[in-house]
């Protein structure tokens, strides 16, 4: 059974002209929902800002119905209702300013586990789907739980890819528990709950999955993690509004760097170059950067050859094999053990410099790092 300041926090929420922001200053300035839904008229003008159509609508008795109906439908289907003002949303997302007054819940979701919000593009490339798969068996035996969309693409590999290595993940929907969209991952969902996952919605259950939604949607994604990985994304993609409200609400946010002419890396290389993104140069730095890795935990070498392998062409790969952590080789030594001119193996040297995997030395010498 539902409270009474549920039903009422679901009728106020109805209101047309009641935003998350707009129901945060009523609750706080009245004490409850229920409060704000008994007050007269004209006690609800003395509130600034509320004016004479919002004030009109609470009360109205259709906006209760729907909360009735609403909340009957929640009780058949096992459905959480959270309430921002009554301290239910997750910790991270509590903190944003712009945080869903209310949060529709199924499934489980532990507080002990550290959030991290993981999207992209839905026309993943082998290069995404390599890094999905490579960093989650990274992290697997951690106390992470991963947040996405649940749309195809990037998201969708990464339930997926979650569910294989036994990590619990969260889905964040763009429209009420009474459909799925896409349509396709309607089983994923199913396995998300089965595997001690959860699916978040901040609407109820006559909101289909509009355009306007999905945007909505991202916020939340961002607002529940610490940290935003962006996957891959074209210029202008979806993802974008996600690292722009992660960026907003001062969480961190990486993106995986990718050649130029590559469609679905532009809009990564975009953040980075923008400073909006931190680029992500190796799983274990990335591990590490996110919390997951202890100094005393680091073993073997720095650079894992799975690692490399997604991040660098092959003849970096070579290079940073050629040379020495502690013995100093000159660019003329390089090219001899190389069998490759100098001016060939100059520039990818440099890029190895500044994406910090060498180290120059006066002379034109060079350690591995």
């Amino acid at each position: 059974m539902f409270s009474e300041e549920t039903l009422y926090s679901v009728a106020l929420r109805h209101c047309p002209l009641i935003g998350d922001m707009v129901f945060r200053k009523l609750v706080s300035e009245i004490g409850s929902a229920k409060e704000v839904w008994k007050i007269s008229k004209s006690g609800l003008k003395n509130i600034y800002g509320i004016g004479r159509k919002i004030s009109l609508e609470i009360g109205n008795p259709n906006h209760l119905k729907f909360a009735e109906e609403e909340l009957d439908f929640c009780e058949k289907n096992n459905i959480k209702i959270n309430l921002r003002h009554l301290g239910d949303l997750p910790y991270h997302l509590n903190e944003c300013e712009d945080a869903p007054a209310i949060l529709y819940q199924k499934g489980s979701y532990d507080p002990a586990r550290q959030p991290l919000s993981i999207v992209g593009t839905r026309n993943i490339t082998p290069y995404g789907k390599m890094f999905v798969q490579d960093f989650l068996e990274e992290i697997k035996t951690k106390k992470v739980i991963t947040v996405s969309g649940l749309a195809l693409g990037v998201d969708t590999e990464v339930h997926e890819v979650s569910l294989q290595k036994n990590i619990p993940t969260a889905a964040v929907l763009a429209h009420g528990f009474h459909t799925l969209y896409p349509s396709k991952n309607k089983k994923l969902s199913e396995r998300i709950l089965e595997e001690n996952g959860v699916l978040f919605t901040e609407f109820n259950s006559r909101q289909k999955p509009d355009r306007e939604n999905f945007i909505q949607r991202n916020r939340v994604i961002a607002g529940l993690s610490p940290a935003t990985i962006v996957v891959e994304t074209a210029f202008g993609g979806g993802s974008i509004s996600t690292a722009t409200f992660a960026n907003n609400y001062n969480r961190e946010v990486y993106a995986l760097p990718g050649k130029i002419t590559d469609k679905y890396s532009q809009g990564c290389n975009q953040l980075i170059f923008q400073n909006k993104a931190a680029a992500i140069y190796t799983l274990s730095a990335l591990a590490e950067q996110l919390g997951f890795h202890k100094e005393s935990e680091k073993t073997g070498e720095l650079f894992p050859s799975s690692e490399i392998r997604i991040q660098l062409p092959e003849i970096q790969q070579t290079l940073l094999k050629a040379l020495d952590k502690n013995t100093p080789l000159s660019l003329d030594e390089i090219s001899i053990k190389m069998q490759i001119p100098s001016y060939k193996i100059l520039p990818d040297l440099l890029q190895l410099e500044i994406s910090g995997y060498i180290k120059a030395l006066s002379g034109r010498q060079y350690l591995a790092n």
